[in-house]
C-alpha cells in the first residue's frame, strides 16, 4: 500500500520521469467557450509533453516517448521539447502520418475540443524504447496511446516491462468516447488495465465518461476496488481528494487566480512528481502540486513559466 504519510521508494535511474503518448499541436480560442468567434493561436499540446516540459522546468529529468509528422507542427513540437530540456531520444519524426491537432475552446472550467489525429497512434515499440523505460524511475502514460493499435499494444508493452523493472506507473483516464477506436470497448479495457497501475489522476469528468453518474467517494472506490493503489481525484476549484483504500483525505486549491485550465491536470502531475523526487511524502507531494497547477492557471495555454520546484515551494509555502 502506498502510505499517504510515507515516501514513495523509486529505482536508482537516470531518467527521474518518462511519459508516453500524444504530443500535438493545440489551437486554442482567443475568445472563452467560443469556437465561432475570434481566432486561435498555435501552442505545444498533449498531457505526455506538458508533464515532461513541466517535470523539466521544475528541475528534474524527464523523456518522452511519442510519434509526430515529419512536418513543420513536428519539427515545432520537438524543437520546443529540446528548448526545455527534455530528452528527445524517444520521439519520433514519422514520414507516413501528420501531426496531431487538437482545437480547444479557451476557458475557466472544463474546456471543450475537437481532436484530428494520426501520428500520435501510430506509436512503435523499438529497442531505444525499451531502453528508456528501463532507464526510468517513473512511467507516465494516458488514455490517448491505448486508444488505437499500434500504439495500444506498444503502451501495453512499455508497462509490461516497467512492471518487470519495478518501475512506478501512473496513468491518466483521461478516457473520451469521441477519440477511441471504433468497435473497440475502452471502457472495459480500461477497467481491465487498471490493475496494473499504481497510481491514477482522474478529473471528475474523467471518471464521469468512464463510469457515469457518481459521487467523487463513489468513483474512488471503483478505481480502487479495479486495483489501483492511489487515486487522486481532482476536483477543479474545490480541491483533490486523495485515497489509498485505507485513508482518504481532501486537499483545497491553491489558486486564486484563472486564467485558463489547460494544462492544470498536467500541472498538477508534475508537481506531484517533483515533490516525490524531492523525498517528500505522497501527502506533501499533493500540496506541491496543487501549488503547480496554481501557478500554471494564472496564464493561457498548456505550458507556463514555472520556476524551479524551490520557488514554487516558496510562493505557496508547501
Amino acid at each position: 500500500m502506498l502510505e499517504l504519510n510515507n515516501r514513495i521508494t523509486l529505482s536508482n535511474a537516470q531518467i527521474d520521469v518518462l511519459t508516453v503518448g500524444e504530443i500535438l499541436i493545440d489551437m486554442i480560442s482567443d475568445e472563452y467557450d467560443d469556437f465561432n468567434n475570434g481566432g486561435f493561436h498555435r501552442y505545444f499540446g498533449g498531457s505526455p509533453g506538458n508533464i515532461a516540459i513541466n517535470v523539466s522546468k521544475l528541475g528534474y529529468k524527464s523523456s518522452i516517448i511519442t510519434n509526430v509528422g515529419n512536418d513543420s507542427f513536428g519539427k515545432f513540437l520537438l524543437k520546443k521539447l529540446k528548448e526545455n530540456g527534455v530528452n528527445t531520444d524517444g520521439v519520433t519524426l514519422d514520414d507516413s502520418k501528420n501531426t496531431s491537432m487538437v482545437v480547444v475552446s479557451k476557458s475557466k472550467k472544463s474546456p471543450s475540443f475537437i481532436a484530428y489525429r494520426d501520428a500520435d497512434k501510430n506509436l512503435k515499440l523499438t529497442d531505444k524504447v525499451k531502453e528508456l523505460v528501463k532507464q526510468s524511475k517513473i512511467v507516465h502514460f494516458t488514455s490517448w496511446p491505448i486508444s488505437y493499435e499500434p500504439a495500444r499494444s506498444t503502451t501495453l508493452e512499455i508497462i509490461d516491462i516497467a512492471k518487470e523493472q519495478g518501475k512506478i506507473i501512473s496513468f491518466d483516464p483521461n478516457y473520451r468516447k469521441v477519440l477511441w477506436e471504433k468497435g473497440h470497448d475502452g471502457v472495459k479495457f480500461i477497467e481491465e488495465l487498471l490493475s496494473r497501475v499504481d497510481i491514477i489522476k482522474p478529473s471528475e469528468d474523467d471518471a464521469y465518461h468512464i463510469f457515469g453518474e457518481d459521487t467523487p467517494e463513489g468513483y474512488i472506490k471503483r478505481f480502487l476496488d479495479l486495483g489501483v493503489k492511489l487515486v487522486m481525484l481532482t476536483l477543479g476549484k474545490d480541491g483533490v481528494i486523495v485515497s489509498n483504500g485505507k485513508e482518504i483525505i481532501k486537499v483545497p486549491t491553491l489558486a486564486t487566480e484563472v486564467v485558463d485550465t489547460t494544462g492544470a491536470g498536467d500541472a498538477f502531475w508534475s508537481g506531484f512528481y517533483a515533490g516525490l523526487l524531492k523525498g517528500k511524502t505522497i501527502k506533501e507531494s499533493i500540496m506541491v502540486g496543487s501549488a503547480v497547477s496554481a501557478y500554471k492557471l494564472r496564464e493561457v495555454g498548456a505550458i507556463a513559466d514555472l520556476p524551479n520546484i524551490n520557488e514554487i515551494e516558496k510562493i505557496y509555502k508547501v
